[in-house]
């Protein structure tokens, strides 16, 4: 496994020091740029980034014009961006949210929060990679199916069906991604019972991986399955997915809130929602959830 590379970007150099030091040790590359311009020429440089940790406040290009710059070139669209930042009111959150700062720190932090959200990110941008890497593996038979029921157990089968599933979808590309986080939400919230406060929880202490694998071998969990539907018709494809869980409150997850975007977990629903599908909706108590991707990206009412 490679070394993970990270640019950090900060008009103040005793940060980048900070920040160099929080992560000396733990098996990181890191590179420092003390300005937009300066950060840009690293990026286009020899070496390939990981993440970029990047401050909003600078002179001349400031993080939020550096941020729209990286996320309007497709070599850099996919890499995960923490912004860091002493501006931290709701709207300013929500306009780095919207321009691709996924990941988000406000100033001062603690070096525990910073090293969680990166290995978050970190994370995120593998399974993103894996996910394409499996799409690849599959023919494209799938667009010939008209009604199929799956049934899955764990994380590792909702991946591989996620892959499966996109295949037989317009856009497929960007279709794995949402059904993927929507399989992966019915096994580890529905399924297995973590909340998102737990999951949080885990994320900080590094121990989701090792908690789902626990929760999966418990008994009371061996029978529960994930059901899984799709339906093609002329206008598109239809996905649903039900899990046995107890639901949840779905409607505040809909949507990128600010409130949220310093948590390592609490993303997917709403990437989902707006990077993979035409319509998103949830049913009952939240257990049960159907995405439509239509041929010409519009959804028929």
């Amino acid at each position: 496994m490679s070394t993970p590379r990270l640019l950090v970007v900060d008009d103040e150099p005793v940060n980048i020091e900070i920040i160099s030091e929080y992560f000396d040790g733990l098996g990181y590359t890191l590179d420092g740029a003390s300005q937009g311009e300066e950060a840009w020429a690293f990026l286009n440089g020899a070496h390939r980034y990981d993440l970029l940790i990047l401050d909003r406040m600078m002179p001349v290009l400031d993080g939020m014009a550096l941020l729209r710059r990286v996320k309007a070139d497709e070599r850099f669209a996919d890499m995960p961006v923490i912004m860091q930042t002493a501006a931290g009111e709701p709207e300013q959150v929500r306009q780095g949210l919207a321009a691709g700062a996924h990941y988000y720190l406000v100033k001062p932090y603690e070096r525990e929060s910073l090293l969680t959200i990166v290995r978050g990110a970190l994370a995120d941008s593998t399974m993103r990679r894996q996910l394409q890497r499996r799409l690849a593996e599959h023919n494209t038979a799938m667009k010939l199916l008209c009604n199929a029921e799956f049934r899955v157990r764990t994380i590792e089968e909702a991946s591989t069906l996620a892959a499966l599933l996109a295949q037989g979808c317009p856009r497929p590309e960007s279709a794995v991604l949402g059904i993927s986080e929507l399989l992966v939400n019915a096994v580890e919230h529905g399924n297995l019972g973590i909340s998102y406060e737990e999951k949080a929880a885990l994320k900080r202490e590094d121990r989701w991986h090792e908690e789902v694998l626990r929760r999966q071998a418990l008994p009371e969990n061996d029978a529960k399955r994930v059901r899984v539907a799709l339906t093609r018709t002329e206008s598109g494809v239809s996905i649903c997915i039900a899990d046995e869980g107890r639901g949840f409150d779905w409607q505040k997850y809909l949507d990128f809130d600010p409130q949220r975007a310093f948590d390592p977990n609490g993303r997917g629903i709403a990437l989902a929602r707006t990077a993979s599908f035409d319509a998103l909706s949830y049913e009952g108590c939240g257990n049960t959830v159907i995405a439509k991707i239509a041929n010409n990206g519009q959804v028929s009412q």
